[in-house]
């Protein structure tokens, strides 16, 4: 299968350049409120506790966590697959050089790196708040697949991201008329490949938001703190080390032992942490009964 006549950016205003994966980003946060905003209107979800902040509050926070996923991002970026950029903003040749870490627009952000900014944006305001920490940690983490999914769509659209050779009869050959013009050539090559992001957008964007949802819905998960956001570390710890299986790594990354990847390697952590946080909170009463 070619790859489509996808542009990166959707629409060009003089040197203003909009582009799909912003407009993930940006649907992303904007739906992922709306929905954290119908969570905690239904105080019924989280009895016999209640919801862990007021529509102001989430408010507030939308910006706090907004903060931690670009920081965290384009910093976890930098430290986790190119940790140059650091060193660049003492030795660059040049201002533009020295700033590079800054530049997002250029490409470049780590979803770990996102979850570690974001997981701190959640500490510091429900320690500022005097908010229970694994509560506001469950209103976040059931919208966080959103985000994930459009992320993955944009990264498909942006021909970024693929995955390793195969010939499976739905594969994909990363090459068109967009991305030559933007490298000068196609940097996957002509051969077919997974289309990973896709699996990707399915495993950690839908199927994951599906499970939380569930979970929250008929389940009535909200009420034992700390069982949505396990789930989601789970969810997509393990999403993310099977599909390292089929995602070509990045050129610059060294060979790990084991055959594992730095996604692998970085997913590990929140498997561990999530199946932690799953069994403390179902083997507990909900607080409060």
């Amino acid at each position: 299968m070619t790859f489509p006549e996808f542009d990166p950016v959707l629409i060009s205003i003089g040197p203003l350049a909009i582009r799909w994966y912003a407009l993930a980003y940006v649907a992303g946060i904007l739906l992922g409120w709306r929905y954290a905003a119908s969570l905690i209107k239904r105080e019924a979800l989280w009895l016999p506790n209640r919801p862990p902040v007021t529509s102001p509050q989430l408010d507030d926070l939308v910006l706090w966590v907004t903060l931690g996923i670009i920081l965290g991002g384009r910093f976890g970026y930098a430290l986790f697959y190119d940790p140059s950029m650091f060193a660049q903003i003492f030795t660059g040749n040049s201002w533009g050089e020295r700033l590079e870490i800054f530049q997002i627009w250029t490409g470049g952000m780590a979803f770990h790196g996102g979850l570690i900014g974001v997981a701190l944006a959640i500490v510091i305001y429900a320690r500022a708040q005097k908010i229970s920490l694994l509560s506001l940690g469950d209103l976040v983490a059931p919208v966080a697949p959103i985000g994930l999914f459009f992320g993955r769509i944009a990264n498909f659209i942006n021909g970024e991201l693929w995955g390793r050779e195969t010939t499976v009869p739905w594969a994909v050959r990363f090459c068109n008329d967009a991305i030559r013009a933007t490298y000068g050539y196609c940097p996957a090559g002509e051969a077919p490949r997974h289309p990973s992001q896709l699996y990707e957008a399915a495993l950690e964007g839908l199927l994951l938001f599906v499970l939380l949802s569930w979970v929250i819905w008929k389940m009535k998960g909200l009420a034992r703190p700390g069982l949505i956001t396990g789930l989601f570390l789970l969810g997509y710890g393990l999403s993310r080390a099977l599909l390292e299986t089929v995602r070509e790594p990045d050129y610059f990354m060294p060979d790990f032992p084991l055959g594992l990847t730095m996604g692998m390697m970085l997913s590990i952590p929140m498997i561990f942490v999530g199946a932690w946080l799953v069994w403390r909170a179902r083997g507990s009463q909900p607080a409060g009964a």
